[in-house]
């Protein structure tokens, strides 16, 4: 079962302002969510509402899952230093 992967306006500006070598490891770690949305190394934040987090590096991928409709989200993509203020 493949989920279908929908990305904010927000989350697409901030991948697209990434370097191309940090932009390549996120798009691949997306496209991995699309098979499987809630990987091992995925986490549900606590103060929220479905939102969960994937670690890239030092950035993180913030989204939400439906599984009704089978679609992924892809909220905020943001350095660690900003992503749990901002999302």
């Amino acid at each position: 079962m493949s989920y279908e992967l929908r990305m904010t306006s927000r989350a697409e500006k901030e991948l697209d302002d990434l370097p191309d070598d940090i932009y390549r490891r996120i798009d691949e770690a997306v496209l991995g969510l699309a098979d499987e949305p809630r990987p091992a190394r995925a986490v549900k934040l606590t103060d929220s509402d479905g939102r969960w987090r994937i670690r890239v590096g030092e950035y993180r991928v913030l989204y939400t899952v439906d599984d009704a409709a089978e679609v992924v989200t892809i909220g905020r993509v943001l350095h660690r230093r900003d992503a749990y203020r901002k999302f």
